[in-house]
């Protein structure tokens, strides 16, 4: 699968802040054999400064079996596995045509931005073009490669070995033994889990998302600064959970409800215990509110909603010139956009899509994608709070031939219900608009549109005869 334009142009465009986390020089070949992790403090001379976990994780990766940049002799068969498993002859028809197709009484308009980002593509090609470049060797992967079951379950297929998770928070590594493969998914891997890794004799496959190097070159710069790391995500999602392994001290806010409570302390302070015990789960160990909230840096969760990032963004920093000063307030906090374009772009197609649903007499709003998927959870957000009726599925399977459609809600539980009203008239036309997640392949946009073409054309046929 060949990268478009606009994907080679975001790579370049990413390339000064994925360098800083990249060697700037092949490491020499040597046996296989790991280096030793960095000195700590206790090991470190007199005097020497300790590393910080950048630098520790720029060591990890100039070794000779930590591995980035994928395997060329393997690389034209995985393209096109890759084709035969994700392309869409419908998709690309409805591309061709204005992102407009009417088939079986069903007229479909398509977002102008949806679907595998770069960041997707370039995760899956890595990561199949290891199981190719190590045949006979076990190979592991980390956490889910990204959020789709029909990618995760083709890893399965192919004999990756998911670690598996035993607690929260928790996975069981006794099975990663010598010699085998780790790859690392898209969403990163904590500092911890890299570190072990370093310190096994194993291969090392990277597939983390440019964009997410982003947000850890953010919270390094927090923690040179002197700054705790305020983090816009959910603390339990993988990349949250790498990102914030990669900070010293730091809070994640999950929405703006729980950010206003910070930025409420930050200028009133409160009830400590009663504070800490509600961000228990989020915030770092030995974490202060009282001393740690007084100089703070905003980062995110690639996937999340930006309006509300930037509404946060604006309320520390209103925060901190009501409790500072407008001319101190700069020093006391510090802000970068960590949202991902594509994030960016297909929320900005669901609006359109949204705004335009009157004119274009939508029926519903579809959205496909993983229903971990963070960043298809919040297209889904869009036409919810707008009053557009939509639905968020994971596959085609669950629009069901009895006219129900199995989804997920935006609280996040699982419900079935009637689907299509007054599917049975032949004379009338479904009008839909659809959408997908950034790792949804075009493939499950077609399964799921053909279901509902097979479902308007059975039901109208029934009610002809």
């Amino acid at each position: 699968m060949k990268f478009s334009t606009e994907s080679v142009l975001a790579v370049a465009a990413l390339v000064a802040a994925a360098e800083a986390f990249a060697p700037s020089h092949p490491a020499p070949h040597r046996a296989n054999v790991r280096p030793l992790a960095m000195s700590s403090t206790a090991d470190a001379p007199t005097g020497e400064k300790k590393p910080t976990k950048k630098e520790k994780r720029l060591q990890y990766m100039k070794a000779p079996d930590f591995h980035r940049r994928g395997f060329k002799e393997v690389r034209e068969n995985v393209e096109k596995s890759m084709g035969e498993q994700f392309k869409s002859g419908l998709v690309d028809e409805l591309k061709s045509n204005d992102f407009v197709i009417e088939k079986d009484g069903v007229r479909v308009h398509l977002a102008k931005d949806f679907g595998f980002c770069w960041g997707v593509e370039r995760s899956i090609a890595l990561a199949y073009e290891a199981v190719e470049h190590f045949p006979g060797k076990t190979v592991h992967i980390t956490n889910e490669l990204i959020h789709n079951p029909e990618v995760n379950d083709k890893l399965h297929e192919m004999d990756v070995q998911f670690i598996e998770k035993v607690g929260e928070g928790q996975k069981d590594f006794s099975k990663v033994n010598d010699g085998d493969v780790v790859i690392l998914p898209a969403f990163g891997a904590s500092f911890e889990e890299m570190t072990l890794f370093d310190e096994k004799n194993v291969d090392v496959v990277d597939t983390t998302c440019p964009w997410v190097s982003k947000v850890w070159n953010t919270v390094d710069q927090h923690q040179r600064k002197g700054l705790t790391s305020v983090i816009h995500g959910k603390y339990a999602h993988e990349e949250t959970v790498a990102t914030l392994s990669f900070c010293d001290d730091y809070i994640c806010v999950k929405d703006m409800t729980e950010a206003e409570m910070v930025a409420d302390y930050i200028v009133n302070g409160g009830d400590k215990a009663a504070f800490l015990k509600h961000f228990e789960n989020a915030v770092s160990e030995g974490f202060d509110p009282d001393t740690m909230l007084d100089k703070v840096g905003l980062a995110n969760q690639t996937t999340m909603y930006r309006k509300e990032t930037r509404a946060i963004g604006q309320l520390m920093q209103k925060a901190m010139m009501k409790k500072f000063g407008p001319v101190d307030a700069k020093d006391h906090y510090l802000e970068f956009d960590t949202i991902c374009d594509a994030t960016q772009e297909r929320q900005d197609a669901i609006h359109e899509l949204v705004e335009n649903a009157s004119d274009m007499n939508l029926d519903f709003i579809l959205v496909v994608g993983g229903w971990d998927s963070s960043n298809t959870a919040h297209l889904l957000e869009i036409p919810q709070k707008a009053g557009v009726r939509s639905f968020h599925i994971n596959q085609a399977d669950c629009i069901g031939a009895d006219n129900t459609i199995t989804h997920r809600t935006m609280a996040g539980e699982i419900v079935t219900e009637t689907f299509i009203e007054d599917i049975e008239n032949p004379d009338r036309e479904v009008v839909m608009g659809v959408t997908s997640g950034a790792s949804t392949p075009d493939k499950s946009v077609q399964d799921s549109l053909s279901s509902i073409f097979l479902l308007k054309k059975m039901s109208s046929g029934g009610q002809k005869a």
